[in-house]
């Protein structure tokens, strides 16, 4: 990713329903949040908007519907995402950020376990 978007908490909403499902028209993402979010039409609309002045979601028309789909990776966005998150909050240091869960006993066994099986990954990875 060239640039960074930047998204807010409703347009991440939107990103990950269209990542899951794209493309998707403005009554499909209003039907699919209405329950968790409670947003009608124009809320759907208004952030779709913004989200395509951040160059984050595109659309192509078809008849009077516009099928949304974005315009980015998860995985490129959500690496962008974890180092800003990182750099943030825990100094840019992964180290930092998994002690203060353990001290926090926010980890469960079976994370803990993924934790283990994902650094295992990154060890051999940097090995060859």
């Amino acid at each position: 990713m060239s640039e960074r978007i930047k998204l807010s908490a409703s347009e991440w909403k939107i990103m990950t329903l269209l990542w899951e499902n794209e493309p998707m028209t403005i009554m499909e993402i209003t039907a699919a949040l209405k329950e968790e979010t409670g947003w009608g039409k124009h809320t759907v609309i208004t952030l779709l908007k913004r989200m395509e002045n951040k160059n984050a979601v595109s659309y192509v028309r078809k008849g009077n519907a516009k099928n949304y789909s974005t315009l980015y990776k998860r995985e490129d966005v959500g690496v962008e995402e974890t180092e800003s998150f990182l750099k943030r909050v825990y100094r840019g240091s992964i180290g930092l950020m998994v002690n203060s869960l353990i001290q926090q006993k926010a980890l469960s066994n079976e994370e803990i376990s993924e934790l283990y099986d994902i650094l295992k990954k990154a060890e051999e990875e940097n090995n060859k």
